[in-house]
């Protein structure tokens, strides 16, 4: 493949989109006309997953194709710098693309470029408010602040709302649309298709923070879905027996709460109007790619780093097992791509960088885990998931696509759902008498995954609950993408 006839690559990523969000997976409520545009002029993978659901270690899969166990991140921390060399940016760049990002790329320092020759910066509240506790100018980490302000002709701030990051809180927007920061990654995203290197192909990673709170979308947006009749938020059977201790009514970034149901409809308001405004300036951009004559010749791949449990099981935000957390949603289009076509191969994030390798005809790193899913069948027989969060120590989890066992490391709690026969977990199976050899038989799965895991949850062929856990393994300093 000459690079005349090299595919460009756009590559786009919603922060915190839970997998079912989209009208043409059959959501009640949520509008996306345009990515069900996507989809019918592509293919939609509908069993894809976030192996480790926070931003960190999702993201982490996401640039070096590696695993939570080969690059050292199984939960969230901000202080850790990035060690990897070899990224999913850094080979489009050695084989000759050129190299873009632009909107949320949620790495240490907040500066390094991950292999890409440029990087244009919407770093999320939480991110810029951490660079300042360290001393730190906010400009130093974000691109979009200073764009603000010369949009707004003043001081202005993206929170000055006053809404934090992880908030339920749901409202509009507070400025006019234009200035918005999905519109900031999205009009960039069009300057750079006019601006750029004609001679060569383009790998271009388009990164948005919502539908990640704050839930302020524009006014218009939010007015969609601020009176419209929602389903009610399943709760499993499971629920209190599992997280009643942990509750957090009164606080206005629960991770487990019953909320009250107007909160909760402004916060689900919320969380939809973003979708459905990123759905809007998506096609804004694959408009311009249809005026710069590019759009036949680009792959466009639609995901997201996790989910959001938006009060399923009383559970809110991200890290737990489950597939409001964990299941993500996957569209590609473009050529060599079928149309029309949805496929259940189980693939998750890692997955995503030797598939676009494959598309673009170049050769993937021996160092890179995942495996290409353009190839027909199955690519992986299960996965693994995990992720270290509050006073649960590790949740650890195992699924096919149709079963879905979960233990948790604090106390030895097993969950196991029949994901075919219960999409929305409601029924635990882990106690039923008749589906004990499906326990054992994950619980075998999960002992021969985790046999050698630094953290010892293994010791004579059997599951140690109460073992430490930590963050960071030890591999992180090690990689083996950083050589």
């Amino acid at each position: 493949m000459n690079e005349k006839t090299k595919p460009n690559i756009l590559l786009i990523t919603a922060d915190q989109w839970r997998y079912d969000c989209l009208s043409c997976a059959g959501h009640p409520v949520v509008h996306t006309p345009y990515l069900d545009q996507l989809a019918l002029n592509g293919t939609r993978w509908n069993c894809a997953y976030s192996a480790a659901p926070t931003c960190i270690p999702a993201r982490a899969s996401l640039y070096t194709g590696l695993r939570p166990r080969s690059h050292g991140f199984v939960g969230f921390d901000h202080s850790q710098p990035w060690p990897y060399k070899t990224t999913i940016a850094s080979v489009f760049s050695e084989a000759g693309y050129q190299t873009q990002a632009i909107g949320k790329m949620h790495v240490f320092p907040e500066r390094s470029k991950m292999g890409f020759e440029s990087v244009t910066l919407h770093s999320s509240g939480g991110i810029v408010k951490g660079a300042q506790q360290r001393g730190q100018a906010a400009d130093s980490v974000d691109d979009y602040g200073p764009w603000l302000r010369e949009q707004l002709g003043r001081n202005a701030t993206q929170d000055e709302h006053g809404v934090d990051t992880n908030s339920t809180i749901g409202r509009p927007w507070d400025k006019p649309e234009h200035t918005h920061y999905t519109n900031f990654v999205s009009s960039e995203t069009v300057n750079f298709l006019h601006d750029r290197d004609q001679a060569r192909p383009f790998f271009l990673y388009m990164s948005f923070n919502a539908p990640h709170p704050p839930l302020d979308p524009p006014d218009w947006a939010f007015e969609m879905y601020r009176n419209r009749q929602m389903p009610e938020p399943p709760v499993g059977d499971w629920v209190e027996r599992v997280y009643g201790p942990l509750f957090q009514p009164y606080h206005h970034a629960p991770n487990h709460a019953v909320l009250d149901e107007h909160v909760l409809q402004l916060a689900r308001a919320g969380y939809y109007g973003h979708m459905t405004h990123i759905d809007h300036q998506i096609n804004r951009v694959l408009h311009e790619l249809s005026k710069v004559n590019q759009l036949e010749n680009t792959i466009v791949l639609f995901t997201s780093d996790h989910g959001d449990m938006m009060g399923d099981h009383n559970c809110f935000r991200k890290g737990v097992p489950y597939e409001g957390s964990t299941h993500v949603p996957l569209i590609m289009m473009g050529p060599g791509i079928a149309k029309g076509e949805q496929r259940e191969q189980l693939v998750e994030l890692s997955d995503i960088m030797p598939t676009l390798l494959e598309a673009a005809g170049i050769d993937v790193p021996s160092c890179v885990d995942g495996k290409s899913f353009l190839r027909d069948g199955r690519i992986h027989q299960d996965i693994h998931g995990e992720h270290v969060l509050w006073s649960a120590g590790s949740f650890q989890w195992m699924t096919d696509g149709r079963e879905k066992y979960i233990w948790m490391s604090k106390d030895g709690t097993e969950q196991l759902f029949n994901l075919e026969e219960d999409p929305q977990e409601m029924r635990d199976l882990a106690a039923d008498s008749s589906r004990q050899e499906r326990v054992a038989f994950w619980r075998r799965r999960l002992t021969e995954t985790m046999c050698d895991f630094e953290e010892g949850f293994v010791e004579d062929g059997k599951l140690i609950p109460g073992r430490p856990v930590k963050i960071l393994l030890n591999c992180l300093t090690k990689s083996k993408s950083a050589t």
